[in-house]
């Protein structure tokens, strides 16, 4: 009996604004997961390779990645696409000009975006891929969008935060057009909804941003006992400055605490002076960026992770903290805000607390409640991993957009 064929190689092109890219270390785990499933990936970095700091799992993709070349021969790339395929790249961007004309920055974006993917189109045609995936909605979305009309291929797209609550680049095309639409929250899907009509008529599939789990120790023990940290951006959406607020409300009530915030961002300046301001010089310590191996450290030391996001007043916001998913895996006890699609992770007094945004008097009780109770914190660990563990695995969640990938594919 001859032994049944293997399933064939399933080729992904990955479109990404900047890889690598140390804030996206959530999309590098969905790669290593879906090769781990057999998928065979190559990286379209929109942007020249720019970070200082370069996680070990990104660094092993570099080989698989293309980069842009330089502004003149992008643009004598797309000119040349223009001139061997003008019914499809003319068209293409007669629909670019004619849904983004109101946006002259972001079509002039999206323009420079189809030139630099143009430049590596001999490389991207050798590799061949069977579907075309942006893991953000906006350029990558637009060029992946592009390259599947030009190789004749499937594009897909995930939509996560900034890209949906702040971005409209031709969202109801993309969504209408796409052979998958992704997204990391039920959240995003009641708000992509005003791009659908009718309502509900195009599927959104559901996948969250997950961990590799076998790489994540959950801890208890050799904790510090009023150790506060907070990760992420310096970003107005992680609402820093109302942590701030809610600290020195703790230092007023006498309760014990020191402070590390890690991140980098352009609110960095803003943020120290109010720390200043508000007398917690010697309590808060803005550290910077750090790799993830020291982040997981950190994690490993503090009492409790402290995440008050918040939306601004421009509608942007997280989807999920990708840090509140790894401080949960971790046995990190973590506080946060009731905005966008955090309540679908953390259960209030359950495996968390959550408090309304921009709140700094109930931020501040809901970390005195934490600090001031251990068994609180071991009962909010204990099933915040299990949460994560049944919903936030990578090799679950990446499987499942492995399985749609197929199916798409190959029906």
């Amino acid at each position: 009996m001859n032994p049944s064929p293997a399933p064939p190689t399933l080729r992904v092109l990955y479109v990404v604004s900047l890889f690598p890219c140390w804030s996206e270390t959530f999309i590098v785990r969905e790669m290593h997961a879906l090769r781990g499933r057999g998928a065979q990936l190559a990286i379209l970095s929109l942007k020249p390779a720019s970070e200082s700091i370069v996680q070990d799992r990104a660094a092993v993709l570099l080989e698989h990645t293309l980069h842009p070349r330089g502004t003149l021969a992008s643009i004598a790339a797309l000119l040349g696409l223009l001139l061997r395929r003008p019914l499809v790249t003319g068209g293409f961007l007669l629909r670019l000009c004619g849904g983004l004309w109101r946006q002259p920055r972001v079509l002039f974006n999206s323009l420079g975006a189809l030139c630099r993917a143009a430049g590596q189109w001999r490389q991207i045609r050798q590799f061949d891929p069977d579907l075309v995936h942006a893991p953000w909605a906006t350029y990558p979305a637009t060029v992946a969008w592009f390259l599947g009309r030009l190789l004749g291929k499937p594009f897909s797209f995930t939509s996560r935060a900034h890209d949906i609550f702040v971005e409209d680049q031709m969202m109801a095309a993309k969504l209408a057009a796409c052979d998958l639409a992704v997204t990391i929250t039920r959240n995003n899907v009641r708000h992509m909804q005003r791009w659908i009509d009718p309502p509900g008529s195009i599927p959104i599939h559901v996948m969250h941003s997950a961990l590799e789990l076998e790489h994540t120790r959950y801890n208890r023990d050799d904790r510090l006992p009023h150790r506060l940290l907070a990760v992420g951006r310096l970003d107005p959406i992680k609402g820093f400055d109302v942590l701030l607020d809610a600290l020195a409300l703790l230092r007023q009530r006498g309760i014990a605490f020191d402070g590390t915030i890690i991140g980098e961002g352009d609110e960095r300046d803003r943020l120290a002076a109010q720390r200043d301001r508000l007398g917690l010089h010697d309590l808060v310590d803005f550290v910077g960026a750090r790799p993830h191996a020291e982040v997981s450290r950190a994690m490993a030391r503090a009492t409790m992770m402290v995440m008050p996001c918040v939306v601004t007043p421009e509608g942007n916001a997280d989807g999920i903290p990708n840090v509140l998913t790894e401080a949960m895996a971790a046995g990190l006890p973590v506080v946060s805000t009731r905005v966008s699609g955090i309540p679908e992770l953390v259960d209030d007094g359950v495996s968390g607390l959550l408090v309304d945004q921009r709140d700094a008097p109930a931020l501040a009780d809901a970390i005195a409640a934490m600090l001031a109770d251990a068994t609180l914190r071991d009962a909010c660990a204990a099933a915040g991993r299990a949460k994560v563990e049944r919903e936030f695995d990578v090799r679950i969640e990446a499987g499942r957009l492995f399985d749609c990938f197929r199916e798409v594919v190959h029906g």
